[in-house]
């Protein structure tokens, strides 16, 4: 059995606003809009980050999931650590075994998806979700990603960032936390070179820290592998997102810049701005994203 980070969500006031800074920072460009999410009264937009993605999603109506989320968090902020699977109905018979509900169901084989979200109160720290391809081409490392609709290739901006190295999901008791994914996913713990707990999954790592920004459990932060750290770091002073030469922060969340021979050891460091793009709109076959 395999899992790879496929895509990370984050919930914003402001899209507009956020993908400027997500596009200035990363230099990434704009791949896919899911109508679909209107019905959860949601609007979203998704980036390639190499062959993972960035997708943003914001509140249009009263009282919505994502909303209340963020209300909790105290603003923008991670939402979702979404992962491709080769097994969903084994990961979905292990995480019924455990107990673990299930909060958004997708089976959709016929338009290229099945997959699960479960439930935040039985994981902890945020959505976990296991989604498993079955178009042509299925499983092929970098290959079909439904969220991001059929045509996000040509959208591949790899300029300043390359992928998504880790997700760091934050607790006051990062190692229950730790402990409760790591039987989810079905993978042991180790530790990076910080003594955090870690689940390394194929072509990431999920890492657990202390919560210390008053912001309670959450996903808190990713590592992105970093190409070009200075032309990131001068979007970031030009968008008010620069923290310090190794962080910038974006929609609420940490985002770490890590040197490709960085990520294979789990640690993590603490011009001008590339050109913006007319963001795409696509239509989905079906409406399966969640609330």
């Amino acid at each position: 059995m395999w899992i790879r980070l496929r895509q990370i969500a984050v919930t914003t006031a402001d899209l507009g606003r956020t993908a400027v800074d997500i596009q200035t920072v990363l230099g990434v460009e704009p791949c896919h809009i899911d109508p679909g999410v209107g019905v959860f009264g949601l609007k979203n937009t998704l980036w390639p980050v190499g062959t993972q993605f960035l997708e943003c999603v914001t509140p249009v109506t009263e009282d919505t999931a994502a909303g209340r989320y963020q209300n909790r968090r105290g603003g923008d902020t991670g939402y979702m650590v979404i992962t491709e699977v080769d097994d969903v109905a084994a990961r979905r018979s292990h995480v019924d075994d455990l107990g673990v509900r299930v909060a958004f169901d997708m089976n959709y084989p016929d338009d290229g998806i099945v997959g699960m979200q479960l439930h935040p109160a039985d994981t902890g720290g945020a959505f976990f979700e296991m989604d498993q391809m079955t178009s042509d081409g299925a499983g092929a490392v970098g290959g079909p990603w439904w969220p991001a609709g059929k045509h996000w290739e040509p959208f591949v901006r790899t300029e300043l960032v390359s992928g998504i190295a880790a997700a760091e999901l934050q607790s006051p008791d990062p190692q229950r936390l730790a402990e409760r994914w790591s039987q989810i996913a079905q993978i042991d713990l180790d530790s990076d070179t910080d003594g955090n707990p870690i689940v390394p999954i194929d072509n990431a790592t999920l890492r657990f820290v202390a919560e210390t920004d008053g912001r309670g459990e959450g996903l808190g932060g990713i590592d992105v592998t970093t190409v070009d750290r200075d032309a990131v770091l001068a979007g970031a002073r030009a968008r008010g997102c620069y923290v310090n030469d190794s962080q910038v922060m974006l929609a609420g969340l940490r985002v770490n810049l890590v040197d490709s021979d960085e990520n294979s050891a789990g640690a993590h460091r603490r011009a001008e701005a590339p050109r913006l793009t007319v963001i795409p709109t696509s239509t989905p076959t079906k409406e399966t994203r969640p609330p």
